[in-house]
């Protein structure tokens, strides 16, 4: 299928911005919708890419943002609920609304992000929406390709950065869900990815695991972050009763660091239950490859090796 034109829903945030990149890199015209001006300032340097202001749960907006493109994607999604956004509202609710919107307005393709674990049956609030936005996605009738990648790591993430600052300040990291298990995979896979499903008849329908290379259990992704970050913390993996406590005293502290439904959902192994998809045409590229070269010091030779790794892909 020829596309032209994409519309990008959460194009301003972490993986949004990778894959607006991506997708003028590869020659299309690249819309993406936020709600707040200021926060998709960093992308007004790509060349095919123009800026819309509007709220997805909006009809309206909705019809505007969507007007006279080939192809949507949907990236947004949250880890905490809040007043103003449940997982019910933006995981199931708002998939769906796009997804009409994309019927209406003749759009050919949509592509919606969930997540790794996403099942009726899952024991987190987080994850059962997840589902019920697949489904919802699915059901305009609209060409559709899901992606449940497991946690995106990049330079500018919320989960590795998130560590490296504890280690920093911290000496003893008493840790919830220590042996729950991830596969990490890098932002800029996922917006390769992503990309390179655009328009491809053999991606409608299906649904796209995407992890890294190798699987990881938390404790070991903080030793690992705390070793790049040239520290060596104590890391003490805390007992159910403990991490319970934890997340009850946090879920009501600003920022949410960690909440009684993220610890449902790390009852549940975050790995993928087969390799990287042969679709896409290129391997994963490892943590140890990408992350050492923005945790330590950021400096000019480790910004280089970045770089070179980039050029060899």
């Amino acid at each position: 299928m020829d596309i032209a034109s994409v519309c990008i829903f959460g194009g301003s945030g972490f993986v949004g911005q990778a894959v607006a990149e991506a997708a003028v890199a590869r020659g299309l015209r690249v819309r993406v919708v936020t709600r707040r001006p200021g926060s998709a300032r960093a992308l007004t340097v790509l060349p095919t890419l123009e800026r819309v202001v509007a709220d997805p749960n909006d009809a309206r907006s909705l019809s505007r943002a969507l007007d006279n493109m080939d192809a949507a994607i949907n990236l947004i999604g949250i880890l905490h609920e809040s007043a103003g956004a449940t997982f019910s509202a933006v995981h199931a609710e708002l998939p769906g609304k796009i997804a009409a919107a994309c019927r209406a307005e003749g759009v050919r393709h949509l592509l919606h992000m969930s997540a790794l674990g996403a099942a009726r049956d899952a024991p987190s609030e987080y994850q059962r929406t997840k589902a019920e936005g697949e489904a919802n996605a699915r059901a305009a009738g609209v060409p559709c390709t899901i992606f449940r990648p497991s946690v995106i790591f990049g330079e500018r993430d919320s989960f590795l950065n998130f560590f490296a600052a504890l280690v920093r300040f911290f000496p003893v990291i008493p840790l919830a869900g220590a042996n729950a298990r991830f596969q990490p995979v890098w932002v800029e896979d996922v917006a390769r990815a992503i990309a390179g499903a655009l328009g491809d008849s053999q991606a409608f329908g299906k649904t796209y695991e995407l992890c890294g290379p190798h699987a990881y259990t938390l404790a070991e992704l903080v030793a690992f972050v705390a070793e790049a970050s040239g520290r060596r913390p104590r890391i003490v993996p805390l007992p159910d009763w403990a991490a319970t406590l934890q997340a009850v005293v946090f879920e009501h502290l600003p920022g949410k660091l960690i909440t009684r439904d993220n610890l449902k959902s790390l009852s549940v192994d975050n790995v993928c239950a087969s390799p990287f998809p042969r679709d896409f045409g290129f391997e994963p590229s490892p943590l140890e490859a990408i992350v050492p070269a923005y945790f330590t010091g950021r400096t000019a030779r480790a910004r280089y090796n970045l770089f070179r790794h980039r050029a060899g892909r």
